[in-house]
């Protein structure tokens, strides 16, 4: 019985050190994909990009970028709807000005340093917005942090997007506090941060001088909120119908059914460690382009373990999206790898990236061009790529990117493999071959040793 309980132990190690080593290193590089992912190709002259003008009478909006990385959606998305009211100045702000890179591999250059912007204003920005931001450094997350606590007073309105509200509970600005978060990180904060009231059923929480979002999509029911606290509920009417956002109704009450981990995130998960043959898909950096209409392609694609996002502009200088945001793509079309696909996103991309695409045409390598938003102008623009992310792969993994990113409208329509076969496919034959390798060790080792004896 002993020995038949040995055997078993070793055919479980074998299994789990074989499978999950795997399953881990796979994991791991597709984690670093997305939030690890950092700006090293050659920096282009920056000679002449120049931050938004500034108008001393009207409010400032301080949108944060850290040292290591941040999330790309928590992120453009305020950038994008503060912008759009015109009654703000805003200004992506940083510890220093070199580029910095946003999550799944999109570079910015900040408008201003920390320091900057404080000598610019001679006083704290009236709206600080903190998108989730990965602690993974100490040293280079520490001026990023100082910085919200030295503009924490009631005087300034703090904005945590997505995950951004592990960044204020880690400055220690929650104490005491109702905040909530991503449904995916809110077990571990209520672990970690207990002193906080953590709801799960809200889409945004206003606590004092904090407004927290939940998850990716209500950060923006958390903005249009702030927006009509400071310009009036007319102005916050006006973007959502701009963007032709489907959820207004939770920016008046935004009350929902908490989300909880199923199926579905199980194959997130296995996605991220066994999906191996990722999608190369590019995305085409053109001026005037809406940062919300780019950050759909990040946030949809980048974040599954799937697809693997590469920036492509036609020359290699920054380009200036719609709201005076300082983009660099990391490939010139003259030197872009093979693509499975190119994505040209933005409701006017025809007209505004005409030269780029005519460039792209005539040397670029792709199976496919396809232009995300301009054929359906008049839809949100999350939903076309989530649905080409279901032809793309299969309907678990869209499905699950629809719950990550808290869309809890009814206009999708996904198509698809209902399972993603080449992530089960791949987990199997790693469970094949570990149990192949215990059988060999069992039979050379343990069986025989018995025999012998």
């Amino acid at each position: 019985m002993l020995k038949l309980l040995f055997r078993f132990f070793v055919y479980v190690c074998i299994f789990v050190v074989f499978v999950g080593g795997i399953g881990w290193f796979g994991y791991d590089r597709s984690y670093k994909d997305f939030y690890g992912t950092v700006f090293d190709k050659q920096v282009p002259s920056l000679q002449g990009v120049k931050p938004p003008t500034y108008d001393p009478n009207k409010p400032t909006v301080a949108v944060l970028l850290a040292n290591v990385d941040t999330e790309v959606f928590d992120f453009m998305i305020p950038y994008d709807l503060f912008s759009r009211t015109e009654g703000f100045n805003v200004f992506a702000v940083a510890p220093d000005k070199s580029v910095k890179s946003l999550s799944g591999g999109l570079d910015v250059v900040p408008h201003y340093s920390y320091q900057e912007l404080d000598q610019l204003l001679g006083k704290s920005p009236d709206i600080i917005v903190v998108p989730y931001m990965p602690i993974v450094d100490e040293k280079k997350y520490q001026p990023t942090r100082e910085w919200i606590q030295q503009h924490s007073s009631n005087k300034t309105t703090l904005l945590s997007i997505c995950g951004g509200s592990w960044n204020l509970a880690d400055a220690g600005l929650l104490k005491g506090k109702s905040a909530t978060t991503h449904w995916q990180v809110m077990p571990g904060l209520m672990r970690r941060y207990p002193e906080t009231k953590w709801r799960e059923d809200l889409r945004y929480v206003h606590d004092g001088n904090i407004v927290s979002s939940a998850g990716q999509t209500a950060g923006i029911d958390a903005v249009l909120y702030v927006i009509s606290q400071k310009l009036g509920e007319p102005m916050a009417a006006k973007i959502a119908k701009e963007i032709h956002y489907p959820s207004y109704q939770f920016v008046q009450n935004p009350k929902v059914d908490p989300f909880h981990i199923d199926l579905r995130f199980t194959t997130y998960v296995l996605n991220y460690a066994f999906h191996w043959n990722k999608e190369k898909t590019g995305v085409l950096l053109y001026n005037g382009m809406e940062e919300i209409a780019l950050s759909s392609i990040f946030d949809t694609y980048a974040d599954t373990g799937t697809t693997q996002v590469l920036t492509v502009s036609s020359l290699h200088a920054p380009i200036v999206t719609k709201h005076h945001l300082n983009l660099v793509a990391r490939y010139q079309i003259s030197n872009a790898p093979k693509l499975d696909k190119m994505i040209v996103s933005g409701a006017d991309a025809r007209s505004l990236a005409a030269e780029d695409i005519k460039h792209w045409n005539e040397q670029g390598h792709a199976k496919e061009l396809l232009f995300m938003h301009s054929d359906s102008p008049d839809r949100y623009v999350f939903e076309a790529p989530m649905e080409d992310l279901a032809k793309q792969e299969d309907l678990l993994t869209a499905q699950h990117a629809v719950k990550r990113l808290e869309y809890r409208a009814n206009n999708l329509k996904l198509e698809g493999n209902a399972l993603p076969l080449e992530t089960y496919g791949n987990l199997l034959l790693t469970t094949v071959i570990s149990v192949l390798v215990a059988l060999y060790i069992d039979r050379r080792f343990i069986i025989k040793k018995r025999t012998s004896n």
